[in-house]
């Protein structure tokens, strides 16, 4: 620990060597911080676009329509329907989640929290965030070329992804973007990692470590082991649609001796499951130190859920053929996949276990970081349990490719990972930024987006249930789902609703900066180690190096006498 020699650098005099090029890894978090509400913007416009068009079909949407589509009147085509969908799904999973929830705050809290002064390798570190910048170019460049974006679905799987199912050139953009950003997620993983391995404080062994920290570096591990197979898959897919292979051409296989469309979905989940947990893992690790933060009291089974969270991160790689039981894949390989899928919820369900002990009985502050950190628990839970229907080869067989799967991904995925990155953001603004965020509109915001996105993704699951199938663009023209034309007027609305409070924290958020009223180092009374330094944090971090000497979890300790919490640098009070 602390083998390698931490100097003081000189503070960047330059806008450029502070604000941009910047090798600080304060800064670069932010940086991150920054492009990933971008990308939230956007996607999060283009799922509204999305609702309303299957609200009502052949209805314009106020304002927003005839600005983007003045063609059609307003009206989305359905060939820009299917680039919606597609450049949603992207757009929110590797450009906005992703920023956020790894690049922010895997940035911003590795040093600060494990008592270092920066990254291990500053300069990679910020060629990582230039290297993304590159990649959201490349992406945003699709919706200017002559037949738009990628439209082949966020898994762009072949045949639609190959030149017979999208001939423009926003595919092929598609693929460049995504191989692009994997190779700065990978430049980010192996900092992330070595950071964590050789920078931690003296004293501070893993279990010393906050669960913060535990989860980005299992996500850094996933990140580097299974990136370059979701990269392999995008350039064969490059080379078949510039160069004219057959990797993932349909019926390659009986002409020329090779090709498989199929052979994508296994490099792309074999990638893409592992990704589930890749988003979620800071998230939980965010959301346990919260609870016990402001529970007043230690974490549950703090050990436990850290193991939990490194079995999770080996299960999570051999569970990726459970998106693939209708592609008439063996029944002695279903049943393999279920059970490995069945498994993994034990851990999980451990995970959420330890969540309840952490609140019972604790001397709860409700927060908003809290309220976040709260809700993260009840759309976790809805997400796990209807993952069991679609991890079950009979019940998926049925539930397959319909809104219930959207219902199910969006609670597990967005739900939890957006409410987690909220608290994130609440709870370290002060470190970040010197100030904190108006409580009051903090806890509008929440109850807002609580309601709106379970009214959201509640909905969904029903239609699914119902039969509605994702991807259609207008599902009642089939007589059947008539009936599920109120569940999606009410689903829109509640998006409307959700939508609607995140400009409350935009303006939240903005306003405090501009405000700038400061606050004191420390206003949450929390003992982690970047809670012993000013608030914002200092370019050097630490003058001394910290040697830490208890845990992260130390509060409501009975032999405390002037306070309910202990640093980590001071001796563990024992009564």
């Amino acid at each position: 620990m602390a083998s390698f020699e931490q100097h003081i650098h000189d503070k960047p005099t330059t806008f450029i060597s502070k604000y941009i090029f910047s090798f600080d890894h304060k800064v670069i978090g932010k940086q991150y911080l920054w492009y990933g509400i971008f990308f939230l913007l956007v996607g999060g416009l283009m799922a509204l676009l999305i609702r309303w068009t299957l609200a009502f079909p052949g209805h314009a949407m106020p304002i927003v329509g005839h600005l983007l589509f003045p063609a059609t009147n307003g009206v989305v085509p359905p060939d820009s329907y299917a680039m919606l969908f597609t450049m949603h799904g992207t757009i929110m999973i590797f450009f906005a989640i992703t920023p956020i929830l790894i690049g922010a705050f895997g940035n911003f809290c590795i040093p600060l929290m494990i008592g270092a002064r920066d990254m291990v390798f500053p300069s990679l570190n910020m060629m990582s965030f230039w290297v993304a910048v590159v990649s959201g170019l490349l992406l945003l460049a699709g919706l200017i070329t002559p037949l738009g974006a990628a439209a082949g679905g966020w898994t762009s799987y072949p045949t639609l992804s190959t030149l017979l199912g999208s001939p423009g050139v926003g595919q092929t953009l598609w693929t460049m973007s995504i191989f692009v950003l994997g190779i700065s997620s990978l430049m980010g993983a192996v900092n992330y990692i070595t950071t964590i391995i050789v920078l931690r404080a003296p004293g501070m062994g893993y279990f010393d470590m906050p669960l913060t920290i535990w989860g980005v570096w299992m996500t850094s591990i996933l990140n580097a082991i299974f990136i370059p197979v979701l990269g392999a898959g995008c350039l064969l897919l490059i080379f078949d649609r510039v160069f004219g292979t057959t990797f993932f051409l349909a019926g390659a296989t009986a002409t020329q001796g090779g090709g498989d469309p199929l052979l994508f979905q296994h490099v792309f989940w074999i990638f893409g499951h592992p990704e589930v947990y890749i988003l979620i893992l800071p998230g939980w690790g965010i959301v346990s130190d919260l609870l016990s933060f402001f529970a007043r009291k230690p974490a549950f089974g703090a050990k436990a859920t850290a193991m939990c969270m490194v079995s999770i991160t080996v299960l999570s790689t051999v569970v990726y053929g459970h998106h693939m039981f209708t592609t008439q894949m063996s029944p002695l390989l279903t049943q393999t996949f279920m059970t490995l899928t069945m498994t993994i919820s034990i851990p999980s369900a451990i995970f959420f276990v330890n969540w309840l002990g952490t609140l019972w009985k604790g001397s709860i502050r409700f927060t908003s970081p809290m309220l976040f950190s709260i809700g993260v628990i009840f759309v976790f839970g809805l997400g796990g349990l209807t993952g069991l229907y679609l991890a079950t080869v009979t019940t998926d067989l049925y539930l397959h490719d319909t809104y219930f799967v959207v219902g199910h991904f969006h609670y597990t995925m967005a739900a939890s990972v957006l409410l987690a990155g909220f608290a994130g953001i609440y709870f370290w603004m002060p470190k970040m930024f010197g100030v904190l965020m108006n409580e009051f509109w903090g806890k509008v915001h929440f109850w807002l987006s609580f309601l709106g996105l379970n009214g959201v993704f509640m909905g969904m699951m029903l239609a699914g249930y119902g039969g509605m199938h994702r991807r259609l663009y207008d599902p009642f023209v089939y007589e059947f789902l008539q009936k599920l034309i109120p569940v999606n007027t009410f689903i829109t609305y509640s998006s409307l609703l959700m939508g609607g409070a995140q400009v409350i924290f935009v303006i939240n958020f903005i306003y405090s900066i501009v405000k700038n009223k400061k606050v004191e180092d420390n206003p949450w009374e929390v003992g982690t180690l970047e809670w012993t330094i000013p608030s914002p944090a200092p370019h050097y971090n630490f003058k001394e190096i910290p040697v830490v000497k208890c845990g992260p979890h130390e509060l409501g300790n009975p032999a405390l006498k002037d306070r309910d919490f202990q640093y980590q640098t001071e001796e563990l009070v024992r009564g």
